[in-house]
């Protein structure tokens, strides 16, 4: 752990830095136990289906992805600053997969610093990231801002949820499956609107998460993240947003069993390639429990034959109806057979 004494806070950072981290060597089993757990498409846990898909072979999740740039991030750059989180991610885009045996590496840059209009203990700094396999191919680029806490300036503390808020409740409720969420691209509707389901953030779980990607004390050290500006231990944002992609492929496994019951063609989605404007507008707190949903907001028609692009918006709300989370989403989705 970082002294905090020798952490370097916002006045410190220049324009114009740059920073990299690695290599990480992402391996098979890594892969198959992350998707296992968040992401379990076939594309990222069967051989003959990644060989089927337009992956071309088994891949990492692109959430495995971004989990694995923030522990880069944090272990070349965080980790020397008294960094107070980001309030979210501007753009995340998935250019090439990741597979088994690829060495990444972090290229960071920092093109602008600015102090907070309203908050005077911090600053943000704008952040570029460019991960590149081991060949130079860049895989993912990222484009976001942090905020790292000012010279002198206390934090700004926020007090921690009412208790009942930070009791895990007994049961986690399950929506009834939609047909609709896995029906094929001609029949999406432009605002169709899915419950996708709740997950509760235990302790224990967010811990786990983040001592493997995104160690910063306010989501390993229960004590210490009481100080912190989150007032109590947090869940990373990846972690926030893995969960929602669980949920997304639970909701979306028993809308396919529905379909199959009632005679219908399920079909089956590619990959997406990226994200934008992911927002985490409150820290999720250990013990919350935060319900998952997703919007479709456009569909469009690609030219490779038979494929289009389903745009969504993806949220997270807590037990209050509070939103937490968001992010506007893309995903390769397939026309019915022979349209």
């Amino acid at each position: 752990m970082s002294d905090p004494a020798n952490l370097r806070v916002f006045e410190d950072i220049e324009p114009g830095e740059t920073h990299q981290s690695g290599p990480y060597k992402v391996t098979r089993e890594q892969i198959l136990a992350f998707a296992r757990m968040y992401d379990p498409q076939p594309f990222h846990l069967d051989d003959a289906a990644a060989e089927a898909s337009v992956l071309g072979g088994l891949a990492a999740s692109g959430w495995h992805t971004t989990a694995i740039g923030m522990y880069l991030y944090f272990h070349g750059f965080v980790k020397h600053v008294a960094g107070m989180g980001a309030p979210g991610v501007d753009e995340v885009r998935w250019l090439r997969p990741v597979k088994p045996d690829d060495e990444l590496t972090l290229h960071v840059s920092i093109p602008t610093t600015r102090p907070s209009a309203s908050r005077p203990d911090r600053g943000f700094i704008s952040v570029e990231i460019d991960m590149r396999n081991g060949g130079g191919e860049t895989v993912m680029t990222q484009r976001f801002s942090m905020m790292v806490q000012r010279r002198g300036a206390a934090q700004d503390i926020r007090p921690p949820l009412a208790p009942h808020l930070l009791q895990a409740p007994a049961l986690v409720e399950t929506p009834p499956p939609d047909p609709k969420l896995c029906g094929f691209l001609d029949e999406a509707e432009i605002g169709a609107e899915f419950e996708l389901g709740s997950q509760t953030f235990a302790p224990d779980a967010i811990i786990a998460f983040a001592e493997s990607f995104d160690p910063q004390y306010f989501h390993t050290d229960p004590e210490r993240a009481k100080q912190s500006h989150f007032g109590g231990l947090a869940a990373s944002g990846w972690h926030t947003a893995a969960l929602w992609m669980k949920s997304y492929i639970d909701a979306r496994d028993r809308s396919a069993a529905l379909r199959r019951s009632q005679g219908l063609q399920v079909a089956v989605p590619g990959p997406s390639p990226g994200f934008a404007n992911m927002k985490w507008l409150r820290p999720v707190l250990a013990g919350e429990t935060i319900g998952y949903q997703t919007k479709v907001t456009g569909v469009r028609r690609l030219t490779r034959p038979g494929w289009g692009l389903i745009e969504s918006l993806n949220t997270g709300r807590a037990a209050d109806g509070a939103l937490v989370f968001s992010f506007e989403g893309r995903i390769l989705w397939p026309f019915a057979p022979g349209r």
